[in-house]
Order: structure tokens, then C-alpha cells, then sequence
């Protein structure tokens, strides 16, 4: 799923379907490591709350804000619902970095009363809501709510290869509860079916076929918060490993690995041969580790280890996250890229489902 993309989109907006191609930059984690920050950022900054592992993103498309267009590069991120992007408010250092919105550049600017405040795995926002015209591929939405940075604090987004972030989600977990962006492109019928879905890009509004190989497989959401779902098992070569009797997942564009209860990585970790954070396995060998099923709605869905570890110029490292966070169901996992890029994903807000299959 992860190749370098063009910057073009593909705009069908006779029948509503807008096709927004996703660009590959470097990642925050290459851009502490190239500055010698990483060490000391890792040590600060444990990753300890859901949907926000951003450390390994590196795709993102760029979306214009306002009349004449102001431009900002943006994470579309399913584990969030809120799109807000830096503003000329904001003297903090992640915003003198980045591009940042000026009110006074823009005819369509629309300001309010409220105030906005976001807290993240690894960093966070505060900031004001606003109305502008909003242009995502060849979607124009004139009044969509938005978010301008007051303060970002913290090197967490400063080193963030993007400005801001696109909130994908349900509006139900949206801070100060703004409208999110695809509510307002379906309550002013800007897309023709009420879902988008996502391969090597997003598309608004449709599904092409062309990405998936198979049918595309049901499964319904547990919660509409998160895109949010049951899990029956994860297993490897037969053997339950974790998720015993069933569990909660989520699907999240933001997160860029397998994350789980500490219990259940360390059973992976220990299954394939991980030790303090890495793989003692040759690169030739690597065929022999088995797949991660997780299976979903009675559907196995396997992870093959070529998704699973990644090769850091030669030295491997699982892609998997220990978290544990209480929920009264049990365990929560969350099924980041490590799992997405593997299949195509419909979010589908009409049937609250989402649709997998396997990437063509």
C-alpha cells in the first residue's frame, strides 16, 4: 500500500466521487532521528494513550482552506474527528514551522466564540473554531468548521511531517463538537454514497473495485465513536495468543502499528523471537515466521511477517505496540497500517460497517 504516490487526484464530480491521492514524506520518527532527538524523545514521550502513534506516518495530502486558497498538508486520521491546522495566533515553535492560516488573507473567514482543545498520544492543541470554505480533492464544502492552533505544545508536532490533521471519525468524539468534515460533505450531499474508502488514498463518496481482490467482507461497527469493532481471536499457526473469547479493535489510519494489551504483544514478541525491541532473524528467514490472523466477524484476516517487521536498514524491529487501556469489554486493540495496508477498508457511515478485503 505504501509506495511513492503522485501528488494528482481524480475528481468525478458529476457523481460526487472524489479521489484524493496521498503523498509519502519523511516520517517523525526520521526527522528526530536525523536531528539526534529520537533517544530523548522516546524516553519523555511513552506512548500511552489510543489512536495517535504518528511516529512511522508518513502520508498525508494537501487540502486548501479559504478564499483565495490557503494550502496545508493534512493527516487523514480515522481515529479523530476534528480538522484544525496552525494560525497565525500560535507563536509555538510546531507552528512557526509549518503553515499557518491567516484570517486576514481570506474573504470566506468566518470567526466564533468557541474555543477548541485536543490532547494526543503525544501531544496536543488548543485553539479557537472558525467557519471557511473548505476544498478536500474536487470536493468544495463552503461551510465547514474548523479548528486554528492557539498553542501546540511540546517537539511532538513540531517534527510532524504535516500541518494539521483531518479528523475522520464520528461526530460524537469530535472536541467542542464540530461537525467533521465528511458529516458536512454528506448533510450537504457533496458525495454520492455515504462512506469512503481507503487503499493508497481516500475516495469520498465511492469504491473502486479495481484495489480488491474478492468480495468485501461485513463487519459492523460496536460503537459509533471510533471506527469501532469485535474481534473474535488473534491467532498464529492455530494457536489463540491472544484475544481469548473475544475483544474490541479499531481501525485507525492514525496509528501506524499493531497496538494491543501488553500481555498480547509480549505473547507475539515471544512467538516470532522479538528481544528488547528487535528481531534476531536474517532477512532470508523471514518467510519462516507465521501470519497474525486476527479474525473479525468469523473472517480470518492474516498479517504476513513482511508486514509485520520492519526493516530498519537492516535491523528488524516488530511493528507492534504494548498499551493497555480499561474498557469494560475487555481488551482493546488497535489495527493501525501494519494491518490496513494488507487490505482495502470502506467506512461505511450509511450501514455503520466497515468493509475489508484484501488489497489487489
Amino acid at each position: 500500500r505504501k509506495w511513492l504516490l503522485l501528488l494528482g487526484l481524480v475528481a468525478l464530480s458529476q457523481c460526487r466521487v472524489t479521489k484524493v491521492s496521498l503523498k509519502k514524506g519523511k516520517s517523525l520518527r526520521q526527522n528526530l532521528k536525523e536531528h539526534g532527538l529520537l533517544e530523548d524523545f522516546l524516553k519523555k514521550h511513552p506512548y500511552n494513550l489510543p489512536l495517535t502513534n504518528y511516529m512511522d506516518i508518513e502520508y498525508y495530502r494537501t487540502i486548501s482552506i479559504s478564499t483565495p486558497a490557503q494550502d496545508f498538508s493534512v493527516l487523514f486520521n480515522t481515529g479523530s474527528s476534528n480538522l484544525w491546522v496552525p494560525s497565525m495566533y500560535c507563536s509555538s515553535p510546531a507552528c512557526t514551522n509549518h503553515n499557518r492560516f491567516n484570517p486576514s488573507d481570506s474573504s470566506t473567514y468566518e470567526a466564533t466564540s468557541e474555543n477548541v482543545s485536543i490532547q494526543y498520544g503525544t501531544g496536543s492543541m488548543t485553539g479557537i473554531l472558525s467557519y471557511n470554505t473548505v476544498q478536500v480533492g474536487g470536493i468544495v464544502d463552503t461551510i465547514q468548521i474548523f479548528g486554528l492552533s492557539e498553542t501546540e505544545p511540546g517537539s511532538f508536532l513540531y517534527y510532524s511531517p504535516f500541518d494539521g490533521i483531518l479528523g475522520l471519525a464520528f461526530p460524537s468524539i469530535s472536541s467542542s463538537g464540530a461537525t467533521p468534515v465528511f458529516d458536512n460533505m454528506m448533510n450537504e450531499g457533496l458525495v454520492s454514497q455515504d462512506l469512503f474508502s481507503s487503499g493508497s488514498f481516500v475516495m469520498f463518496g465511492g469504491i473502486d473495485s479495481s484495489y480488491y481482490s474478492g468480495s468485501l467482507n461485513l463487519i459492523p461497527l460496536s460503537a459509533e465513536t471510533y471506527w469501532e469493532i469485535t474481534m473474535d481471536s488473534v491467532t498464529m499457526n492455530g494457536e489463540t495468543i491472544a484475544c481469548s473469547g473475544g475483544c474490541q479493535a479499531i481501525i485507525d489510519t492514525g496509528t501506524s502499528l499493531l497496538a494491543g494489551p501488553s500481555t498480547g504483544i509480549s505473547n507475539i514478541e515471544f512467538y516470532i523471537g522479538a528481544s528488547d525491541g528487535t528481531v534476531r532473524i536474517s532477512c532470508s528467514a523471514m518467510s519462516s515466521l507465521p501470519n497474525i490472523v486476527f479474525t473479525i466477524n468469523g473472517i480470518k484476516f492474516p498479517v504476513p511477517p513482511s508486514a509485520y517487521i520492519i526493516d530498519n536498514s537492516g535491523s528488524f524491529s516488530p511493528g507492534f505496540e504494548g498499551i493497555d487501556i480499561p474498557i469494560s469489554s475487555g481488551e482493546l486493540w488497535i489495527l493501525g497500517d501494519v494491518f490496513i495496508r494488507q487490505y482495502y477498508v470502506v467506512f461505511d457511515r450509511a450501514n455503520n460497517q466497515v468493509d475489508l478485503a484484501p488489497v489487489a
